[in-house]
């Protein structure tokens, strides 16, 4: 056979072996990036619950179970996550072991010590938290002593006593970071790792909470890539929200709207988390199913301008 005859036939065998192939798959992005959220339709068992992740698109996951799951719940489920390709993204443990009020604390420290325990038992990427806050009133609200060196030092040993009863070692503790509470930049995340000075705690990524002035809102971009920059090799799970900045008032005045409602920039998020292996992108604090449809389809939109799928 000369040359031309076997480059001629070997074409043709190319040929027949995209038909039939879709479009999509000829012409797949170069990067991808585990996209979840909550299910809504309430699945009966584990095999049902992945096939709910499964049916919306979603490659991560929050964690189904509560904390009082039985060992053989937990087992069922990371194995029907597993067979499905899903990772389970967190378990929160939404509380305030910081609280002034002795009671809410303690409780607060057990909720996130057994919500760490059931992160590293279904073999979930992190258990997170927010560091807390003194205010006596609102659990997760502002206080003049929230970003004090006092309250740096309370969250680094609650911290330590939380990772240090559970000894985790294929999941990690994680802080979500907040407008008014620890951490409240990259800059201070760093800080706090290298003050807790665990190998299981790790980085929880929004950079939602983190835009704080009009300064931050319109140059979103640069502060995502810096978190990424600085924390990337320590980030475990994001949040995907969006931001909007009142119009209308002469003083900042944010507000959480859906991914594609705002201006958070979608696009260097994405390629940013897409960098990293297998770290989830999880939507939350959406009304209804079909707002999380609307949030996932700008999302994976944005994805494909960039050559991601989500």
């Amino acid at each position: 056979m000369n040359r031309r005859t076997f480059t001629r036939k070997s074409l043709s065998a190319m040929g027949l072996a995209m038909v039939g192939t879709p479009a999509f798959a000829r012409m797949r992005p170069k990067a991808a990036v585990r996209l979840g959220g909550p299910i809504f339709s309430k699945p009966q068992g584990p095999e049902e619950w992945a096939a709910a992740v499964t049916a919306k698109g979603f490659r991560a996951a929050y964690c189904p179970l509560s904390i009082t799951a039985s060992e053989v719940e937990i087992q069922a489920y990371e194995r029907a996550a597993k067979n499905a390709d899903i990772v389970i993204a967190e378990v929160g443990a939404w509380s305030n072991p910081i609280s002034p009020d002795a009671t809410m604390a303690r409780e607060a420290m057990e909720k996130c010590i057994q919500s760490l325990h059931l992160a590293e038992r279904i073999g979930a990427n992190c258990c997170v938290n927010i560091s807390g806050s003194k205010n006596p009133v609102h659990w997760a609200g502002p206080h003049r002593d929230n970003l004090s060196q006092d309250t740096f030092d309370h969250i680094v040993e609650v911290t330590r006593k939380i990772i240090d009863e559970v000894q985790p070692t294929r999941t990690f503790f994680a802080l979500e970071p907040m407008p008014w509470a620890f951490p409240d930049s990259a800059d201070s995340y760093l800080d706090l790792i290298r003050a807790i000075d665990r190998k299981a705690f790790a980085v929880h990524m929004d950079p939602m909470n983190l835009i704080v002035s009009p300064r931050l809102f319109y140059d979103n971009a640069n502060l995502i890539r810096d978190c990424f920059k600085k924390l990337g090799a320590y980030i475990r799970s994001c949040h995907a929200k969006d931001i909007d900045l009142r119009q209308d008032y002469y003083m900042p005045q944010f507000s959480e709207v859906r991914p594609g409602l705002g201006h958070l920039d979608y696009q260097v998020f994405l390629q940013e988390v897409s960098r990293l292996v297998d770290i989830p992108l999880m939507m939350e604090h959406l009304s209804s199913e079909a707002e999380y449809d609307l949030a996932a389809a700008y999302i994976r939109s944005e994805g494909l301008k960039v050559g991601i799928t989500a």
